[in-house]
């Protein structure tokens, strides 16, 4: 995470650990995209991500955490406070 952040990369993973770092820490970098699917091969999701990379750059610049599904997409933006 440190990596990412101090080189303003964006962490894409389908590991749920990363979101949970953010809200453990209230972190407010690196930005994270969380695949959700379960088939996440390119021909069955890349399109989606792309598109939700396009649109949601400027929130990912500034830090969030996008968690992207076949059927949906939700951004949060960073920090994650608790609720």
């Amino acid at each position: 995470m440190q990596y990412a952040a101090s080189r303003e990369y964006v962490v894409l993973t389908h590991d749920l650990d990363f979101g949970a770092i953010l809200a453990a820490t209230q972190g407010e970098k690196p930005s994270v995209v969380q695949l959700r699917s379960d088939d996440n091969r390119p021909e069955n999701i890349g399109g989606l991500v792309i598109l939700a990379l396009q649109q949601l750059a400027a929130e990912l610049q500034a830090g969030a955490l996008l968690t992207i599904d076949a059927n949906w997409v939700r951004l949060r933006l960073l920090p994650l406070l608790p609720s």
